[in-house]
């Protein structure tokens, strides 16, 4: 046989692929690109991607072999291996580091897969008069056991990860087992094939004109590559508008692909989905199990899921078939992967999309900047949903003056009066504290001590429940001290105030009244978010207290009061993008107001009622607000106007990384800035200083010309060495 070489993408952070010999007795069956091989790299073994095959190398030294061929069938096909070259060149990110993510954890793995079919529950024949009898008893005794029977039943099979999704328990699943009522199978899977049966026409509703026209200018594209903004007031029935659309595109047998930005939505996303298509659905985000991932990974690769429901890392699922991509709530900030590699999802599902001459959906009650200019400049289809669906009314947005008002736990007078007469009318409010733990920090009421981290320079948060006081940027925790470590002085108090101690405070203030705290410490337990959303929903809370995790999305029907606490947070902000983020969120809490018949109120309570970005916001709206902000952001050439890349640099020495960045600079490019080296906004981090520094072009070519001279600068740096150094293309948060 001839002599055999291929390029490999090596998970290491070099931005290059490595050459090996392909020894003679593993080139039958012939290798292909995209396969998985098992490589020496050092003193380790680990899996790469078969990138190019050839049968010569210039290299003059001595060419290690492949140590092994996996030959199963995991491998990535040509289509996934030129778009995660594609990725990995747009955002410079070494190229093994881009592969990875695009495999489960199982198949990084040198050791075999032992692939277990997986298991999904079926209902079980219902011929024997004592099961129908056990079936009559649920439905009366344990109405949550009977609407999981009658989930379980209405599929042919679906899986515990489904399951627990929506907010079923191990405890429901064995009642029902012991009652024979279900039982649990191996899944066979094979291609997904589409009958009419597969619709459930009782949940479809009537659309509005506006949706209507939505749906036929998305169906009259199916064949080819367009994408679509769909800008609609919360409320105003998009996720139907993607049902409906997405109804072609399933019964051409092809699959659709998903993106939510955070786990919190994929109940509710999965919930309508089940409901309408009877269709196997898989689902992508962390909370799953490894093996689990690999399942969602192989009945993509195989054809068999009809629609996979996941987080931003659901984009690089194998689905071949793919024929519509939809991204919910696009402009969350989440979308954007912040460490390793910076991807966008929503950019990135655009770029897949345009490859695979498809569709793609993009949805938001408030549109990044970025994809609004897009849209106003004719490159995607702009679409708009002016009016809330069915019976509901926008919610109107009232400023109090804390200035004015008599505070009480952080409440004003006007605030705890609307209250009141919301609990009355037997309806739910939401108050939302973008600040989690009991008190920002602790402090000696004689000497001023404050409780810092010495690591980060900033302030302990304290933590009631756990009495601990925790830093929420490198995660040190230490206890509560009972004296003051300065003075000795006793007088040691919380200094501001937390969701914690929100939930305790109010519930002093309405005794009588059930309380439910919606944050990252109460949802840390497996499927607690799920279970205390249901609980929302069926009305065993009446007050709400959450940061953002409950202003993105969530449909709470009987919530017609919303109140913000602190609505001044990024009015005076050095991050140009932070009114953006602001009126964003403003927005989107603002929308959990009035979803159904009831009229909704939100009220936001500031310390500057005549600021103009707030003024703007309650009279006219975020798209009169966006427009006027991209008309300044015109006149300054910042983006979308203009292209950035940041550069980060952190040491144990603060002159290290600002030297490292200063030599950067010497560079010099036409038609493109820097500005910087500055510290970063919070200078010091886990003990690290950490520095930036932006470079911004007038187009995307020239930005990326300068960065390719950057890299290829970087190894003659002197200060390389001494520093830990990353590149975020197209960065949407300067508060690193």
């Amino acid at each position: 046989m001839s002599e055999q070489y291929v390029q490999v993408a090596v998970p290491v952070p070099m931005r290059q692929l490595f050459t090996y010999q392909v020894p003679e007795e593993l080139q039958t069956p012939p290798i292909k690109i995209g396969e998985r091989v098992a490589v020496s790299f050092g003193a380790r073994k680990v899996i790469a991607i078969v990138i190019a095959i050839t049968d010569k190398c210039d290299i003059d030294s001595k060419i290690k072999p492949i140590s092994q061929r996996l030959n199963d069938s995991f491998h990535l096909s040509d289509f996934l291996v030129n778009y995660l070259k594609l990725c990995a060149n747009y955002y410079h990110h070494p190229i093994g580091d881009v592969f990875q993510q695009a495999l489960p954890k199982l198949l990084r793995q040198v050791k075999k897969v032992d692939l277990q079919p997986p298991m999904v529950w079926q209902s079980a024949e219902l011929i024997e008069n004592e099961q129908q009898e056990q079936l009559a008893k649920v439905e009366t005794k344990a109405p949550k056991q009977f609407a999981l029977f009658q989930l379980i039943a209405k599929h042919h099979g679906i899986s515990w990860a489904e399951l627990r999704t929506l907010g079923y328990s191990k405890a429901q699943l064995n009642a029902l087992v012991a009652k024979d009522l279900i039982k649990q199978v191996k899944h066979k899977p094979g291609q997904f094939s589409w009958q009419d049966s597969k619709l459930t026409q009782e949940n479809k509703q009537v659309l509005s004109t506006e949706q209507a026209l939505i749906v036929a200018a998305i169906n009259q594209s199916l064949d080819r590559f367009s994408c679509h903004l769909i800008d609609g007031v919360t409320g105003s029935g998009k996720t139907e508008v993607y049902l409906q659309a997405m109804e072609n595109v399933l019964a051409n047998h092809q699959q659709v692909l998903v993106i939510v930005p955070e786990i919190g939505l994929t109940p509710q996303t999965l919930l309508r989905f089940e409901q309408r298509f009877s269709v196997p659905i898989s689902l992508h985000h962390s909370n799953l199990n490894d093996t689990e991932r690999l399942d969602t990974w192989l009945s993509a690769q195989q054809g068999s899921a009809a629609i996979v429901i996941g987080t931003r890392s659901a984009i690089f699922s194998p689905l071949h078939k793919l024929g519509m991509i939809i991204v919910d709530e696009e402009h969350d900030s989440s979308l954007k992967q912040q460490d390793s590699f910076r991807y966008h999802g929503r950019d990135i599902a655009i770029l897949r999309a345009r490859q695979t001459n498809i569709p793609i959906i993009l949805g938001s009650a408030t549109p990044s900047f970025e994809s609004l200019q897009n849209a106003l400049s004719g490159k995607y289809q702009y679409h708009q949903l002016r009016k809330r669906a069915g019976k509901s009314s926008k919610a109107q947005i009232t400023l109090i003056d804390v200035a004015q008002q008599q505070m009480e736990f952080g409440l004003s007078g006007t605030l705890k009066h609307e209250i009141k007469q919301t609990l009355a009318r037997g309806e739910q409010a939401l108050i939302f504290l973008n600040r989690r733990g009991y008190a920002p920090a602790i402090n000696c009421q004689e000497c001023h001590w404050l409780s810092d981290c010495q690591r980060c320079d900033k302030p302990y948060t304290y933590h009631q429940k756990q009495q601990l006081l925790i830093c929420h940027h490198c995660g040190s925790q230490k206890r509560v001290p009972k004296q003051c470590p300065k003075c000795g002085s006793v007088r040691i108090a919380p200094v501001g105030q937390g969701t914690e101690q929100l939930e305790q405070r109010i519930g002093e203030i309405f005794p009588d009244v059930s309380v439910v705290r919606i944050d990252r410490d109460s949802t840390r337990k497996k499927g607690e978010l799920t279970k205390l959303l249901q609980e929302i929903t069926d009305k065993k809370h009446q007050l709400l207290i959450g940061t953002q995790m409950l202003a993105k999305g969530h449909h709470f029907p009987d919530v017609t009061l919303v109140a913000v606490l602190d609505g001044d947070g990024a009015l005076f902000s050095f991050d140009f993008r932070a009114s953006e983020q602001m009126a964003q969120l403003l927005i989107q809490v603002a929308g959990r107001a009035g979803r159904a018949s009831k009229p909704g109120k939100v009220l936001v309570q500031t310390s500057y009622p005549d600021h103009p970005l707030l003024q703007d916001l309650v009279h006219n709206g975020y798209q009169h607000f966006a427009k006027q902000a991209l008309a300044e952001r015109k006149q300054a050439m910042l983006p979308p106007f203009s292209y950035q890349a940041l550069f980060r640099a952190e040491a144990n020495y603060p002159s290290y990384p600002e030297k490292f960045l200063r030599l950067l600079t010497e560079l010099t490019f036409t038609n493109c800035q820097f500005a910087g080296p500055v510290p970063a906004a919070m200078e010091k981090k886990a003990g690290k200083f950490r520095y930036h520094l932006i470079l911004q072009a007038k187009s995307r070519k020239e930005l990326h010309i300068a960065i390719f001279q950057l890299l290829a600068a970087i190894p003659n740096n002197e200060w390389q060495s001494k520093v830990r150094w990353s590149l975020d293309i197209d960065p949407i948060d300067l508060n690193w």
